[in-house]
């Protein structure tokens, strides 16, 4: 992996001709704020040079062509100029007030006063990681030696964990059940699987950026990414890999936790003083409940254990579900197969991606690494349009006519159109088209993206979309409710994951018996979405209520926690306590108000039947519904008053 520093600009020696090439691929918002950082002058973002707007996905900030011409003309004698000088910046760097302004630029609109601390933290313009952990020594060796520490799961949020842990010097063990790092990105390994957040943000805030192939990775680079960094911050040899959690319990009487684990028919116990959970929640299979599901004599897996050892070439494929991993895999394999069926239960709202399958240009990817924080730059042009900053768009008007089922607000009604515009402008088939436009509002489920290869996928004469309910399965194939049959050489189930069964399998328990699931049951709830009353010292990454629907990074969110947690075991240990949980009086309150929350917005509405966000009564317990600053904001550090100490 290269240099952690790069947002700060690497030395650089192309040629005047090179460099003229590559600002033919940069953001040109993005370059007018970095020369800002080369020159000093922050007349380059107050001219009439300026973008239009800013919009998920879109690099170019609308800017006419004659515009990006003219800055890349301007800008090319002074990049050379910084070349030849040693590619050092302007002494003068921007200070709070312009760093607002150039956000500001580049956002097209001023970011309320509120979210600017969250950006600031997160655009981290200098070459130092602001997050990392360093505590003064007042934490003796001796007392954090005696204060081990096991994370279950090495996904993103376990090796996050690990990081800050070992930069505070507290001794950890991470527990993982697969055989190397990635989380859902060493499990999904099916064809097309990619990440849906675009890759600049959906990575550590304090590794670099530079080296991605994609603008949405696909999982080999993305798996090779945790992998790298968990070797550069020599994480692996805290790690046992192929050791599934079985259990943890709580000991009153000496305030441990005992981890069980199996791997390979072997037992193992660990004991810690704190546990902390980043098991995710996408991954645990969910195969549907069909009759017949055993019964086919072919091979049938989950898209999330796909069977790369079988051939699917000149086969008739199954396809069961076209949500998020569906969506992937159909246009994928259409090429190789001899039929694919697709099976449908509700169809997904989709908003157009023209960047969804396209590479990083070199240009882009030099500009990354080479001019001075061009990169913090890009990574602001992709969170702040997918950061909640603004739900209008998903919140319930009680004026509004919903009688219908088909919006929540006028807002919503237009972003449908929008939405739905672009499926009838790749689609003429009325017919297909019947089983492709959703029944229920915009936004109200998981929206994906397309960049029009979903829907052509669709109208290939060797791919057929059913909607028509499954019967069973059959020896060699699937019926349906109607009757017909669809003859099979292979079955995906697509069918998604256990979201809501947090934890889970595992057997947790706590102070007096108290057993998590059975705390939960089909309600969980965690303070923050991180601790929960009856099980101190156990703390929750990716918890009951943080799940980003509403947009951003789950990279972001796990930062945000782990800061968290870190503050909360910086507590235990200065001031001498044993152990830490919630007031269960504050979890009912904070509970009651993110359920409400919820229920003002989209997601909640009646009309989506079918979520798996949603419990068996129609409930969501998972979602934030929280914008990424103001989550951020309470999540810098813990409030010490909140806590029951021992």
């Amino acid at each position: 992996m290269s240099d952690r520093h790069v947002y700060a600009g690497l030395p650089f020696a192309d040629s005047d001709a090179e460099i003229a090439a590559a600002l033919e691929e940069v953001s040109v918002p993005v370059l007018l704020c970095t020369m800002v950082h080369i020159t000093g002058d922050p007349g380059w973002i107050r001219s009439h040079l300026r973008p239009a707007g800013l919009m998920l996905n879109e690099y170019q900030g609308f800017m006419d062509p004659d515009a990006l011409a003219e800055v890349r003309r301007r800008a090319l004698p002074e990049i050379i100029a910084y070349r030849d000088r040693g590619c050092i910046p302007a002494a003068q760097q921007p200070d709070a007030t312009l760093l607002k302004e150039m956000m500001d630029f580049i956002a097209v609109e001023p970011l309320p006063d509120d979210v600017i601390p969250m950006m600031l933290d997160e655009m981290g313009l200098s070459e130092v990681d602001a997050k990392a952990i360093d505590w003064t020594d007042d934490v003796p060796a001796e007392t954090k030696a005696d204060f081990p520490v096991v994370i279950i799961g090495c996904g993103q949020s376990g090796l996050l964990a690990g990081i800050r842990l070992a930069e505070a010097g507290i001794p950890f063990t991470i527990l993982e059940k697969n055989g190397g790092p990635g989380g859902t990105w060493w499990e999904n390994r099916y064809p097309g699987a990619r990440v849906d957040v675009g890759s600049h943000f959906y990575c550590y805030s304090f590794v670099p950026a530079d080296h991605w192939t994609e603008y949405f990775s696909q999982q080999p680079e993305l798996q090779q990414y945790f992998e790298e960094v968990m070797h550069d911050y020599n994480i692996a040899e805290h790690c046992r890999f192929n050791t599934e959690v079985v259990s943890a319990t709580f000991d009153e009487a000496d305030s441990t936790w005992s981890v069980v684990t199996s791997s390979k028919d072997r037992e193992q116990t660990f004991q810690a003083r704190a546990v902390i959970s980043s098991v995710g929640a996408l991954n645990r299979p969910k195969l549907p409940d069909i009759p017949g599901i055993d019964d086919f004599d072919g091979p049938a897996f989950h898209s999330a254990r796909w069977d790369h050892s079988v051939d699917i070439t000149g086969k008739k494929v199954a396809l069961v579900g076209a949500g998020a991993s569906g969506f992937q895999i159909a246009p994928t394999i259409a090429d190789d197969v001899e039929q694919l069926h697709v099976f449908q239960r509700t169809p997904q709202w989709m908003f157009p991606n023209p960047n969804y399958h396209e590479p990083v240009p070199d240009g882009m990817r030099w500009a990354i690494r080479h001019l001075p924080f061009f990169g913090r730059w890009f990574r602001f042009v992709q969170f702040w349009p997918g950061s909640g900053g603004d739900m209008s768009s998903s919140r319930i008007d009680p004026d509004f006519d919903d009688s219908d089922g088909l919006a929540v607000s006028e807002r919503n009604l237009a972003t449908r159109g929008w939405f739905e515009g672009f499926i009838r402008s790749q689609v003429d088939d009325e017919e297909l088209l019947a089983k492709l436009i959703p029944q229920y509002p915009a936004t109200g489920k998981r929206t994906l993206q397309d960049n029009g290869s979903w829907l052509q996928c669709l109208q290939r004469d060797d791919v057929e979309l059913i909607t028509t309910g499954i019967e069973r399965i059959e020896s060699n194939g699937i019926r349906t409710t109607d009757g017909e049959f669809y003859e099979a050489d292979v079955i995906c189930f697509a069918t998604g994951f256990h979201h809501n069964r947090f934890l889970w399998p595992m057997h947790i328990e706590g102070r007096d018996g108290a057993v998590l699931n059975e705390v939960w049951g089909d309600e969980p709830a965690a303070y923050l979405g991180i601790t929960m009353p009856e099980f101190p010292n156990l703390f929750c990454v990716y918890g009951p209520g943080t799940h980003l629907i509403h947009g951003g990074s789950l990279i972001f969110q796990s930062e945000c926690q782990v800061t968290y947690i870190m503050g909360c075991l910086e507590h235990l240990l200065r001031e001498g306590h044993t152990t830490m949980e919630p007031k269960p009086e504050l979890l009912a309150e904070w509970d009651a108000k993110r359920s409400a929350r919820v229920k003002e917005l989209v997601w909640s509405h009646w009309s989506i039947e079918h979520s798996y966000f949603k419990n068996a009564n129609g409930d969501l317990y998972s979602i934030s519904p929280w914008p990424l600053h103001t989550y951020q904001q309470w999540t810098k550090a813990p409030n010490t008053d909140d806590f029951i100490y021992t």
